[in-house]
């Protein structure tokens, strides 16, 4: 059998004072002040969050500034006529309009015209638009002059959950109060006490739980308990509370949490099969867990203690899990889990991203073998320079240089390009580029490498020679070809000493002045890492003296890259190409 006199717990606890209002102490406390004082604006702004309180206040403020015998903290008397009305819903003193569903110009011409009828009892009159960012642009404008001079009994009160869509002209015309999200120790506190009210008992793990999924909102909070409430017959507790909301059980969190500290990569994967099987999204699952790693985070400080919201019980054993984990799996794990949800959506394997990022996650505190640095000792690390490309075997390594060595030695001088030829669609070569002068031939004179530094010098500020720095100079050359016009470039010019550290380069033009700065970090990277001094430094500038540099016609580069490259003649010929 229903009980008829049921009553929802967002009604039947909805505060009726300023005392009974959650969460909203310091708000509360100036509307209290701006009464007592008698400075009353003649309209208000209550913006925030849903379910925080905002047409509840201003029903308050409408019914204390009319009440006849305020007592001495500020609060109605609940006992006058006026009080009495209002309490039984049959107050002509305050009109309320839900501007979600009355929206018009005709809806507010309604109101303009009540505003002109002054009350028959009391001193004001008070008119509450409910979601007023829903009205349209002619209704707002519409009530523009009704709301700058309005008469002294009148006092509008309009609250939103979208400040921003509310016209600049109507909100400098309103005192404006946000209000907040409703802290979920507040929100249990309230939840306590009705559970005292309804003799309900109930574990604090639960009502946490309900004040977390309320997300800041005392409405929301009230309808959940109300829907946990119904099905716990009288007794809430966490585990009910979890099953009713499909709220993931943290004990999950904290297990996989174990098997990330342990490395322990099939229990991390099994633990997600079970929290799948039980119905639960991947994405919700993956946010969870960057949730409750924040949580830990946040344990690991005690000046941070405060911004955990649970229940002393809990926040212990946060504490105690955090106390084992390292700031770096903290740091590290966050960012895997913000990563797999933003990619969540684009991912073609769901299951395997999530999966993927657990396995990550087992990884940090215990990388694999082939992840961690090789030890050597301290007197090898300062002698033995750092190499790019795995070492090959000696004698084939001597052959490659000798064979690299003649080479160059019996390759003419080619000539540079600042742009490399294109062929069009139209069969014709395109070339536009200005050669610069031949390469200069290698001193057959320099040394293959520098000397051995001495064990247990230090490799920052070590000095060198001309010579090595020549050397480190051309083997950057012969590490990136790709790098056309700054190696052509760096290949006609020679470094001079200016003083120990810095070297002075000149160049044939501005562009190749622009074109090595923008490249100068990574050659000097190179150059300091070759001669061990971290204090190199080299100047470009254009030189002063010799001739300009021919410029060539784009029928000589043509033909000059023909005598140079057979094959590329034969592509010419076979074509059957020309010039543009």
């Amino acid at each position: 059998m229903t009980n008829s006199n049921y009553i929802v717990s967002a009604r039947k606890y909805r505060p009726a004072s300023w005392s009974t209002v959650v969460g909203q102490e310091a708000l509360t406390h100036t509307l209290k002040s701006a009464i007592d004082s008698e400075r009353l604006a003649h309209a208000y702004l209550f913006c925030g969050p849903r379910g925080v309180g905002k047409t509840t206040c201003a029903r308050i403020f409408a019914k204390t500034i009319n009440c006849l015998t305020p007592t001495a903290d500020g609060e109605a008397c609940n006992e006058c006529e006026l009080c009495r009305a209002f309490n039984e819903q049959r107050s002509y003193n305050i009109t309320e309009l839900d501007a979600a569903s009355n929206n018009s110009v005709d809806d507010i011409r309604s109101i303009n015209e009540q505003v002109r009828i002054p009350p028959q009892t009391g001193r004001y009159r008070v008119f509450i638009i409910d979601e007023v960012h829903m009205l349209t642009t002619a209704a707002f404008n519409a009530f523009l002059k009704t709301l700058e001079e309005p008469p002294e009994y009148a006092i509008f009160i309009l609250a939103t959950t979208e400040k921003q869509k509310v016209i600049p002209t109507i909100l400098s015309r309103c005192q404006i109060y946000d209000f907040q999200r409703i802290t979920v120790p507040d929100i249990v506190k309230q939840l306590q006490h009705i559970c005292e009210e309804e003799h309900i008992e109930a574990e604090p793990a639960a009502l946490n739980v309900i004040a977390q999924k309320a997300d800041g909102g005392m409405r929301d909070a009230l309808s959940i308990f109300d829907q946990v409430t119904a099905s716990c017959e009288g007794h809430i507790t966490y585990r009910g509370a979890i099953e009713n909301l499909n709220v993931l059980d943290y004990d999950y969190y904290f297990k996989l949490v174990e098997a990330f500290i342990a490395g322990d990569v099939p229990q991390a994967l099994l633990i997600f099969r079970d929290i799948r099987e039980k119905g639960f999204d991947a994405q919700f699952f993956i946010n969870g867990l960057g949730q409750h790693v924040r949580d830990l985070m946040v344990a690991k400080t005690p000046q941070t203690h405060s911004l955990l919201e649970m229940n002393e019980e809990v926040a212990q054993m946060y504490v105690s899990q955090a106390a084992r984990v390292t700031p770096r799996f903290l740091y590290q794990s966050i960012e895997l889990c913000s990563n797999c949800d933003l990619n969540y959506r684009n991912s073609t394997s769901k299951q395997l991203l999530v999966e993927l990022t657990l396995i990550k996650m087992c990884q940090i505190m215990n990388p694999l073998p082939q992840d961690q640095p090789t030890q050597q000792p301290q007197a090898l690390k300062k002698v033995v320079a750092p190499q790019a490309q795995p070492q090959q075997p000696a004698p084939v390594q001597q052959q490659a240089q000798a064979q690299a060595q003649a080479q160059q030695a019996t390759t003419a001088p080619r000539p540079v390009y600042t742009r490399a030829p294109q062929v069009s669609t139209t069969g014709r070569i395109l070339v536009n580029a200005t050669p610069a002068a031949t390469q200069p031939p290698k001193d057959p004179a320099q040394p293959s490498a520098p000397a051995p530094e001495a064990p247990g010098a230090d490799p920052v500020g070590q000095s060198f020679s001309d010579d090595q720095l020549r050397e480190a100079w051309n083997g950057y050359i012969m590490a990136n070809p790709n790098e056309h016009v700054i190696v052509n470039t760096m290949r006609q010019a020679t470094p001079k000493r200016v003083n120990d550290t810095t070297y002075e380069i000149e160049v044939q033009n501005p562009s190749q002045v622009e074109f090595l700065n923008d490249a100068m970090a990574r050659i000097l990277s190179h150059l300091r890492a070759a001669v061990k001094n971290e204090s190199l430094a080299i100047n470009v500038k254009v030189s002063d003296k010799g001739p300009a540099p021919h410029t060539w016609t784009p029928r000589e580069i043509a033909e000059d890259m023909q005598k140079r490259n057979p094959k590329f003649a034969q592509f010419i010929k076979d074509f059957e190409l020309g010039l543009a």
